[in-house]
């Protein structure tokens, strides 16, 4: 393998997903750096009193630990290579169109070859955590590689092999196959972290190889925003020490060389740092990593449903006493869930006695659940607790891709549509509709057909060909259930209805003011 002494390419997290690292105003994935030495105890030293003078002697200590981490991939391009882009200038023009087909049929005739793929080169940064040569770096750098390779501090360069990793926490375990003994550092899970406690960041950013960088701990637990997606596991570390494109998968110390996070992302509209970073806790990594090296893998716990956080207007709407637990808003067909008897509409508020705060809490305590153990879900059903058993599976790789995934909805048409409450014309479903939806023949439904401009259901973003499944946990069936679900919820004295909507083949529960109804 070419010899490469300096990396440093990160990646952008943009709400569509994951893309390059050239994008702006994202979350970058950032990668980092590495070195042999004799070395059979962690390296450990004793913090100064207040501000250092210097943080020189703590780096000189750890760098020896901390390495860079080199890819190689191979990536499938299309057989017109860069001439997509080309030819993209010219699109609209007369026979254009035309002369494009005529040469995709003809890359057709050939989809019986092999697609053509070329080699990509990334970098990334890691650091060891034992002496025998296993090392933590992101999953993102390390992800279709074909070839790792490792380069010490001193400049030498080791191959290394994927011992395992984890795309919902973007950890990852390597190791280099030559034997060691490897200078290494260990995490520290009892740091008691503080906003405005000193860290040193290592890595090599822009391909600046053994950078190091000091900033403070600005915030924990951040899961906000684009942070959480994808990654319902981690609550990240905000620090101030610049990470930059290149520092993925390096450490972030204390002061007493321990590592307490590991770099992945930082939040930026320009691709530079501006002070932002993001590290995965080192109480997580340590877990993560320690399951990679024993089993290759993180086994987790799945239930196969689709779930949202209850709000103040939907605990109002269900007669809750506060605000808490999570939403069932899709069941996963042959799901546990679905073999369980859990149900959408039910609102879980414990795990095993365990208090459920949001979807989050349910996602992670479902997560640290044992493979095929029997557990007590307390849900909220039809305004009645139920205990509910349900025998856990384990988690896929990508359950999206189990979930039902079609965004088409079904056309609208305010014919036979039947004016309803709430500024609504609905009719009923049909065969072809329920299709569209993926409903199945006995599931309860209205198809919208119209909506008042201006109306409550209008401004929460909700369309004409959505459907609504049911008003106040009843299934609707006709404009009568839907007038008699208000109706009952103002009986109770509630001013609040939780209505379940269908789009395309997803569920989102909404809240709507009833408050009023009866002055219409």
């Amino acid at each position: 393998m070419t010899k490469m002494k300096s990396l440093g390419i990160s990646r952008q997290v943009l709400a569509a997903g994951v893309v390059g690292a050239g994008l702006t105003g994202s979350f970058l994935y950032v990668p980092q750096v590495f070195q042999q030495a004799q070395a059979k105890q962690p390296i450990e030293i004793e913090a100064p009193n207040g501000a250092p003078i210097s943080f020189a002697d703590l780096i000189e200590d750890v760098s020896p630990a901390v390495v860079s981490v080199n890819v190689v991939t191979e990536r499938e391009v299309s057989r017109m290579g860069n001439m997509e882009e080309f030819f993209e200038r010219f699109r609209g023009l007369p026979g254009f169109d035309d002369y494009m087909r005529e040469r995709e049929e003809e890359e057709g005739q050939g989809e019986e070859d092999e697609p053509q793929t070329r080699e990509a080169r990334s970098l990334g940064s890691g650091f060891f955590i034992s002496d025998e040569g296993y090392i933590v770096t992101n999953h993102h750098v390390v992800r279709e590689a074909t070839e790792i390779e490792i380069v010490l501090e001193d400049g030498r360069e080791l191959e290394a092999e994927l011992v395992g990793s984890d795309p919902q926490t973007d950890l990852a375990v390597i190791k280099v196959n030559e034997p060691g003994p490897y200078p290494y550092v260990e995490f520290e899970t009892d740091a008691d972290l503080r906003r405005g406690d000193w860290v040193v960041a290592l890595g090599n950013p822009f391909g600046l190889g053994g950078s190091a960088t000091a900033g403070i701990v600005s915030a924990e637990g951040r899961r906000e925003g684009l942070l959480a997606q994808g990654n319902p596991y981690t609550d990240f570390l905000q620090i101030d020490a610049a990470i930059n494109r290149g520092n993925s998968g390096g450490p972030t110390f204390d002061l007493n060389g321990r590592v307490i996070g590991v770099n992945t992302a930082i939040f930026s509209p320009t691709g530079g740092s501006i002070g932002i970073g993001f590290a995965i806790p080192a109480e997580l990594a340590v877990n993560v990593t320690q399951s990679l090296i024993e089993n290759g893998k993180v086994s987790r716990g799945w239930l196969g449903v689709t779930i949202q956080d209850v709000t103040d207007d939907m605990a109002e709407a269900q007669g809750l006493e506060e605000t808490r637990g999570a939403i069932i808003a899709d069941v996963t067909d042959e799901s546990p869930a679905q073999k369980g008897g859990l149900q959408r509409g039910d609102i879980i508020l414990s795990v095993n006695g365990n208090e459920a705060t949001d979807a989050t809490s349910v996602t992670r305590m479902v997560g640290g659940l044992l493979v095929d153990s029997d557990n007590n879900f307390t849900v909220l059903r039809n305004g009645e607790r139920q205990e509910i058993n349900v025998t856990v599976g384990e988690r896929p790789t990508d359950p999206s891709e189990l979930m039902q995934s079609g965004s088409e909805r079904p056309e609208s048409s305010d014919e036979d549509a039947e004016e309803g409450p709430l500024g609504v014309s609905v009719r009923p479903l049909d065969s072809e509709t329920r299709d569209a939806l993926g409903l199945e023949a006995d599931e309860p439904g209205m198809v919208i057909g119209d909506l008042e401009s201006g109306s409550q259901l209008s401004e929460i973003g909700v369309q004409p060909g959505m459907a609504i499944l049911s008003a106040g946990g009843k299934g609707l069936t006709s404009v009568a259930d839907l007038e008699s679900a208000i109706a009952e919820a103002e009986a109770k004295g509630r001013d609040k209805l939780l209505l379940a909507v269908r789009n395309g083949q997803r569920t989102m529960f909404v809240t709507v003011d009833i408050g009023d109804q009866s002055e219409d």
